[in-house]
């Protein structure tokens, strides 16, 4: 295979990744040069290599404009309420950052947005979308609801999906009806409406016990598969939240220190705390 393929291809596969010989390929397709030539190219290339690596220069850095800064956050809705939590703790690899930073940020009187992934980008989200949400308010003369935020949420994440945020966000709240919502993205705005959701590092903790809890075995049992509410009472939706938290922290090292439970009711948003394992 390797000599069907030509000496043209062989070298343009093995400097594709070397800028030097690269252009070296481009030159070999025009002129037609022989293997002889090849071969003496790929050798200074490995005396290239060789004098960089005793130099100590990097033939591929490592830096990257992204990091994962961990934390989950978990939303639950409910017939008259929806409970918006997440951890606070701030961590880089193995180290912590901070053990108080709050991952929700609150758009309305009934809308909150959670954002797991790389603080950053987070915090950047948060502030453009508060922009516009407060332009809106000052055009409309009221607050923008919690499907127009989605909607906006989800645009915002497209526009920039060839250098995306590295966000995982949660949009929950009231929706016009009174009953609470929860929508669930991708990086680049996918989202959908679910009667709960969670996203973060420990993700893959808690999502399993909120879908044994809360979701039906079947679409024959009540509530039905899909529905748009989860059947709870408010209590019972924080003790759930609580209990998926505790567990999460006992086996994530990115989640930990505190838990911020914000609930969202038609009198507005009040905000309890839960205090998780330090370690």
């Amino acid at each position: 295979a390797e000599a069907a393929e030509g000496f043209d291809d062989r070298f343009h596969r093995d400097c594709a990744n070397d800028p030097k010989n690269a252009r070296a390929s481009r030159s070999f397709r025009r002129s037609g040069r022989s293997e002889r030539a090849w071969k003496e190219a790929m050798a200074r290339s490995a005396t290239w290599h060789a004098e960089a690596a005793e130099a100590g220069v990097r033939k591929h850095p490592t830096w990257s404009p992204y990091d994962d800064n961990g934390g989950t956050c978990i939303a639950v809705a409910g017939e008259n309420y929806c409970v918006v939590a997440a951890s606070t703790r701030m961590s880089t690899g193995f180290s912590i950052l901070t053990r108080n930073r709050s991952m929700v940020r609150e758009m309305s009187p009934s809308c909150l947005i959670a954002s797991a992934g790389f603080s950053g980008d987070a915090d950047t989200l948060h502030k453009t979308l508060h922009a516009r949400q407060v332009t809106y308010r000052h055009d409309h003369g009221k607050p923008m609801s919690c499907q127009a935020m989605s909607q906006l949420l989800s645009n915002t994440l497209y526009f920039r999906r060839f250098f995306p945020y590295y966000t995982f966000n949660l949009c929950a709240g009231l929706d016009n009806q009174g009953k609470g919502c929860v929508y669930t993205y991708d990086a680049v705005g996918s989202f959908e409406r679910t009667p709960f959701s969670c996203q973060g590092s420990g993700k893959d903790l808690v999502q399993p016990v909120l879908d044994n809890q809360l979701r039906a075995v079947s679409p024959l049992l009540v509530p039905p598969r899909g529905a748009p509410v989860t059947p709870l009472s408010l209590t019972e939706a924080i003790d759930l939240v609580k209990d998926c938290f505790a567990s999460a922290g006992e086996r994530d090292i990115f989640t930990g220190d505190r838990v911020e439970i914000c609930i969202v009711t038609a009198e507005g948003i009040r905000r309890e705390y839960l205090d998780l394992k330090l370690d």
